[in-house]
């Protein structure tokens, strides 16, 4: 007896009625949630998305919440397309620190002297399908276009020049040389900027030497523009006087004109009198110059023959007036 009831207790112990069934229910649900996971994605506002269908590039989408196919019928590659990035050349920053890239930084230019350049490169997604599929690894590729596009442009240019006012000039023809090399092999990366940090010798003499040339170039810069901004003080008002001059000259001549005009308006008529009457106006002008000549003076007329003719008591008639008070004619 208690070996059958042995055997009858080793029988595996019917399942739950109903189990079963919120089992499928489970299993159901889980593939229903993992299908939803797989067919709405959100975009966010600095991306772009690239929509893969069975591996292959068949469209993009901007910023939002989408629907999708399920994996593995689509897939979904996010980008940061509406985001300006930056890479580093001749330099990375680490923990809050500059750290040195020599491989990077360290070229040769057009006058065989080593120069050290840093750079930071600005760019964005321009393009998502070029920029998944035409190149690999895109970030090195750029990083490695823009250390040989500064090669070729420093390595065509002086030291002296490229360390001191070329360093704008270099700027501009890197990022044109840069722009082509994208273009070419169809990148989808598109450059905004390019900025070098620094462009000088190497550490050591050499570096402190250019330090003084330069140091001496932007004093003698700095010496001409004070030079330069004299000549533009002192020149304006040496202009302003000249002009000044000339206006007091040309006052001075209107009103010499103008004096002689009225001294021969005047003598004009002098003379017109004198033509009618010479014997009376040349008296007249006679006795007109001496009160001017000899003003105080008593004049008596005489008629050449060496005596006195008393016309008038003119004497004693400047006597009796000088001594009226109110230099009223005596009675």
């Amino acid at each position: 007896m208690e070996n059958a009831n042995i055997g009858r207790s080793r029988e595996p112990n019917p399942l739950p009625q109903g189990l079963g069934k919120w089992i499928g229910y489970g299993l159901v649900g889980a593939i229903v949630l993992g299908l939803a996971f797989t067919t709405f994605y959100t975009v966010q506002e600095h991306e772009k998305a690239a929509i893969l269908t069975f591996g292959k590039y068949t469209g993009e989408t901007e910023a939002g919440l989408h629907f999708k196919l399920p994996y593995p019928i689509q897939q979904v590659v996010k980008v940061p397309a509406n985001k300006t990035q930056r890479i580093h050349i001749g330099y990375r920053e680490e923990n809050g620190q500059t750290v040195s890239v020599d491989e990077e930084a360290l070229m040769i230019t057009g006058d065989e002297n080593i120069v050290s350049a840093d750079a930071v490169v600005e760019w964005r997604i321009s393009n998502v399908r070029n920029y998944l599929y035409n190149i690999d690894e895109p970030e090195q590729f750029l990083r490695n276009s823009a250390s040989a596009s500064i090669r070729s442009i420093i390595g065509s240019t002086p030291l002296d020049y490229a360390i001191t006012e070329g360093k704008t000039e270099i700027q501009g023809k890197v990022k044109e040389r840069l722009i082509e090399i994208q273009s070419l092999y169809e990148t989808g990366i598109q450059i905004v900027d390019i900025k070098f940090q620094d462009i000088e010798p190497p550490e050591g003499e050499v570096q402190d030497a250019f330090k003084d040339v330069t140091n001496a170039r932007e004093e003698k810069n700095t010496k001409i523009n004070e030079a330069a901004k004299y000549e533009n003080d002192l020149i304006p008002k040496a202009r302003g006087d000249a002009q000044a001059m000339i206006e007091r000259a040309e006052s001075e001549k209107k009103a010499r004109v103008l004096n002689a005009k009225g001294d021969v308006a005047k003598f004009n008529a002098v003379y017109e009198e004198y033509a009618k009457n010479k014997e009376v106006t040349k008296k007249r002008l006679i006795l007109e110059t001496l009160e001017q000549v000899l003003p105080g003076a008593n004049i008596v007329v005489t008629d050449g023959s060496g005596e006195t003719l008393k016309y008038l008591p003119v004497n004693e008639l400047f006597k009796s007036q000088s001594k009226d008070p109110k230099g009223g004619a005596a009675q």
